[in-house]
């Protein structure tokens, strides 16, 4: 009895040790230290202005240590997120499409939005006085367009058109790339072209486009609003999400989307050193968010495979 007294002390003994230190360590250990990539502004070097108020407020979000590094440019940041060097990066559209390309190992956890409600913009074909009647009627007609490098004034719409079968090469003889948006809006105001590919902010959830954008500066410049028809429209390049490696633990991807969709209202200081380009806080992103990012990548691919 006594035998079996001390048996039964030594099996609680033992199960109780094992309650108390589970043999699966904890996402923060398996880590170590979470580290945030982020781009630095052209000029700021390495720096990144509020750093310290940053990591404090996301090592409070994930209770754990937590590093910020700076690459030199987004394909120093694909590199890095690719390679498991960070866990957390901060994209454009295209980069984040081009990240997802290069390894599939990435996915969006939240995107910006702007204090109108706008998250993206789509490119428009826009004619003055009807010039162009349709899109079937675009090559008969002088259309006028951003220079080649410029994502939403040129590869959006090309990319955008080739999305729905529409294919147009960069160098078709009806466009005329301008030498910069600018240059491409007076073309139109002028009449040295007929129609013009621009933009318009985008809403989510179906809700109807805002006036803005190519619209709104042509107005400026003195075409009147019922002179001009948009004759097609793009679907939406989303904002640039922040972005985790897909294989980062559920709950580091939960208390990080909680954390950043409540930072505005929370602490609107950090949420500006974070997110000063699009005032309206955070939405939560999906990969499928950012299919017209990809159609772009594969629109560069293709060209750069031709050349």
């Amino acid at each position: 009895m006594r035998h079996a007294l001390k048996a039964s002390v030594a099996i609680m003994t033992m199960l109780g040790a094992s309650w108390s230190n589970p043999a699966r360590a904890d996402w923060r250990d398996d880590i170590g230290t979470f580290r945030v990539g982020i781009v630095a502004e052209p000029g700021a070097g390495n720096t990144v202005p509020g750093l310290e108020l940053l990591t404090d407020a996301y090592t409070k979000a994930l209770g754990m240590r937590v590093e910020f590094v700076v690459a030199r440019d987004y394909a120093a940041l694909i590199e890095a997120q690719a390679n498991a060097q960070i866990e957390y990066a901060v994209y454009s559209a295209t980069a984040y499409a081009t990240a997802s390309e290069r390894c599939e190992c990435v996915e969006p956890l939240v995107v910006p939005v702007d204090s109108d409600g706008a998250v993206g913009i789509r490119s428009v074909l826009l004619t003055r006085d009807g010039k162009v009647p349709d899109l079937a009627a675009m090559e008969a007609h002088r259309v006028a367009m951003a220079p080649p490098d410029s994502v939403g004034g040129s590869l959006l719409p090309l990319a955008g058109l080739a999305a729905e079968g529409v294919k147009v090469a960069e160098d078709a003889p009806f466009l005329t790339h301008a030498s910069s948006a600018a240059a491409a809006e007076t073309m139109l105001v002028d009449g040295e072209a007929d129609a013009l590919f621009g933009w318009m902010p985008a809403m989510a959830d179906g809700q109807p486009d805002l006036p803005g954008g190519t619209v709104a500066r042509l107005e400026m410049a003195g075409i009147s609003k019922a002179a001009l028809r948009v004759v097609w429209t793009s679907g939406v390049l989303r904002y640039g999400p922040h972005a985790v490696r897909s294989d980062l633990d559920p709950e580091a991807k939960r208390r990080l989307t909680v954390f950043l969709i409540n930072l505005r209202s929370m602490s609107p200081d950090v949420y500006d050193l974070l997110e000063w380009k699009h005032s309206g806080g955070f939405a939560v992103a999906s990969p499928d968010d950012y299919a017209m990012a990809a159609a772009i990548v594969r629109l560069v691919s293709g060209n750069h495979r031709q050349q």
